[in-house]
């Protein structure tokens, strides 16, 4: 079989990796890929990016399962326009993709269809949204409609950020995709509890459920510092328990499956929940996205013992049903993965420093690429999030021994890096 993953990212290297693995799977191919992508023994890249240009590249080349990565080709449509030349694709299509490309879409969504949230309004006119904000005061968070690549939300602690945030997001910005060119922010309140990643893949109809994960979205050690596309990340997650995990399956996937369904837009693909869990055990629904989480992936899979591809093959198998008695297998210990992002990330990244990689690697430590490009011979950073130093081992603290004993091997100019990595796992 031959593959092609769409994305440059870490969550990409991930997949192609661990898609390699599968028996069954000769070649994996990753447009338009990175430098760790590139030198991967087995993967190769391809510099298209042009939707049309790698549907044609792909019936011309007969690729057997298109794996999409990241939300922006998702929400251009990629989906629909493989299906209409006969390819076969994982991810949903542009409609199902609004579960995550417009906030607005997804929260009226969640209202709907009875799946628990915070509370919102959502504004096109900056006025009325200061006049909002104004009454009811801050904590609150501001939340771009659109794509923002997992950095459009503001938790503002005081009423001073969340006016910016709305000036801020309210104008039409290259970071920002507006689905129909109108700038759109949604205020909702503020959520007390911890967070958590719970991701699963569905036909539309059937759901196989993945390992639960918690990622570290701000820059900087202690939940300090801005908020940033995701620091690290390790499963499993300590605060989904079986009785949690069984609630959510219940009351926030089972029936978002069933309510796009009802809407007359099933859902196929990765879907990820992002929750916040509650001291007294409640669940809400902060973010859904159409896709698998960054930095996630990287440790769930160096946890997953199944073959990837035979999962996402049986997820697309035209006629459906493939999914419904299907059991993953996990590596019993923790996965930890720690990013290494470059200087000025997450405002203003700073590309072209070359870097030294010499972190010991073994099966229990992987350096999974993400912004990194081939230059001369040698790895140069290409984007913010470079890196993703990941290792397995039996508990959070040797799993975080061995990734930060891997992340001395590493270097780079300005490099940035969260030390503590895993620690609200360490007070469960």
């Amino acid at each position: 079989m031959k593959i092609l993953v769409v994305g440059s990212g870490g969550r990409e290297h991930a997949i192609a990796w661990k898609m390699l693995q599968s028996p069954r799977v000769q070649k994996v191919f990753v447009a338009p890929g990175n430098g760790g992508t590139a030198t991967e023994q087995g993967l190769e890249n391809l510099p298209i990016r042009d939707l049309s240009e790698l549907a044609h590249w792909a019936r011309s080349q007969q690729i057997d399962l298109t794996v999409v990565g990241p939300e922006a080709p998702l929400a251009a449509g990629i989906v629909d326009l493989f299906r209409s030349q006969g390819l076969r694709i994982f991810g949903p299509t542009q409609q199902a993709a609004q579960l995550e490309s417009s906030k607005a879409f997804s929260k009226d969504f969640m209202v709907r269809h009875g799946i628990p949230t915070a509370t919102h309004e959502t504004f096109t006119q900056a006025e009325a949204a200061h006049a909002h904000v104004d009454r009811l005061g801050a904590p609150i968070v501001v939340k771009a409609d659109g794509l923002a690549a997992g950095k459009g939300v503001v938790v503002a602690q005081t009423l001073e950020q969340a006016h910016a945030a709305i000036d801020d997001m309210l104008q039409i910005q290259p970071g920002i995709q507006a689905s129909d060119g109108v700038a759109r922010v949604v205020i909702e309140a503020c959520l007390v509890g911890e967070e958590a990643s719970f991701m699963v893949v569905t036909d539309g109809a059937d759901v196989v459920p993945l390992a639960t994960s918690q990622d570290h979205k701000r820059l900087l050690d202690h939940d300090q510092g801005p908020n940033t596309g995701g620091m690290g990340a390790y499963s499993p997650a300590k605060v989904v328990t079986p009785a949690i995990h069984a609630r959510v399956m219940r009351e926030v996937i089972y029936p978002t499956i069933e309510g796009m369904k009802k809407d007359g837009i099933p859902f196929s693909g990765f879907l990820y929940a992002g929750l916040m869990i509650g001291a007294d055990g409640s669940i809400k629904t902060l973010e859904f996205n159409a896709r698998l989480g960054d930095p996630e992936t990287q440790p769930l899979m160096m946890r997953l013992r199944s073959d990837l591809f035979e999962l996402l093959w049986a997820a697309t198998d035209p006629k459906g049903g493939k999914l419904k008695d299907l059991q993953l297998d996990w590596d019993r210990r923790t996965a930890l993965g720690v990013v290494m992002a470059s200087e000025g990330y997450p405002a203003s990244p700073v590309a072209g420093d070359v870097v030294t990689l010499a972190a010991k690697v073994s099966a229990d430590v992987k350096v999974f690429h993400a912004g990194t490009s081939l230059s001369q011979g040698h790895w140069v950073t290409a984007g913010g999030r470079v890196l993703c130093v990941t290792a397995l081992g039996e508990g959070v603290r040797a799993a975080q021994h061995l990734a930060y004993e891997a992340i001395q091997g590493v270097a780079f100019r300005g490099m940035q890096f969260r030390r503590d990595i895993g620690f609200r796992a360490l007070s469960h």
